[in-house]
């Protein structure tokens, strides 16, 4: 086939995009590399290093901000971890000098059980003060129904006033922290008297 008649053929085939309103883009545009002068040639070369080293400086650029970023983060993970306890410790400092002066004033010689007592008092508050800003919920459950998910039973005891599984003495209470338990509450629990038991037989 002659150039001329693949000219036609392509002509033709242009001319049958168009009219179903294909875009097709002629060969004419985009000469072929043969026909194309050195000059030209040289300049395309150009461009194409232009913009591969244009595309390298942005990869460089965004992997040393990504590096940056990561750094950052390690650096504020780091941190979090090394202080997430300040702000608690900050609130305990208070109620370790007023242990402090209530020892200083135990070993005054005017001392009386009375301002020790109410020494304690204030500060065993100011302990429970700082507790519950950090959502540390104590456990007491005298009086309640045993629950093992935060009970621990040290033992039983028949009694007739109180009903079956339920905690008559907190040997030692428990807590929880963010509702996760942190101690569960050492607890006695009751069990039904002999005498219940030979009634219900």
């Amino acid at each position: 086939m002659s150039k001329d008649q693949e000219q036609v053929g392509d002509q033709a085939v242009i001319d049958q995009a168009a009219e179903s309103g294909v875009e097709v883009e002629s060969s004419q545009a985009q000469p072929p590399a043969e026909s194309q002068t050195p000059e030209e040639l040289t300049l395309l070369l150009e461009d194409a290093r232009s913009k591969a080293d244009e595309h390298w400086d942005q990869l460089v650029r965004t992997q040393a901000q990504m590096d940056n970023l990561r750094k950052r983060q390690e650096r504020e993970l780091e941190n979090a971890h090394k202080y997430a306890l300040e702000r608690f410790v900050n609130e305990l400092l208070p109620v370790r000098d007023s242990m402090e002066m209530g020892l200083a004033a135990a070993n005054d010689e005017n001392a009386t059980i009375d301002h020790l007592r109410e020494g304690t008092a204030l500060t065993l508050k100011l302990f429970a003060d700082v507790m519950e800003k950090f959502n540390v919920v104590r456990i007491d459950p005298e009086g309640q129904p045993f629950d093992p998910e935060l009970h621990q039973a040290m033992g039983m005891q028949p009694r007739s006033d109180v009903p079956p599984n339920t905690v008559v003495v907190v040997v030692q209470k428990g807590y929880t922290l963010n509702g996760r338990l942190v101690r569960p509450a050492m607890v006695m629990v009751s069990q039904a008297a002999p005498n219940q038991v030979d009634e219900q037989g």
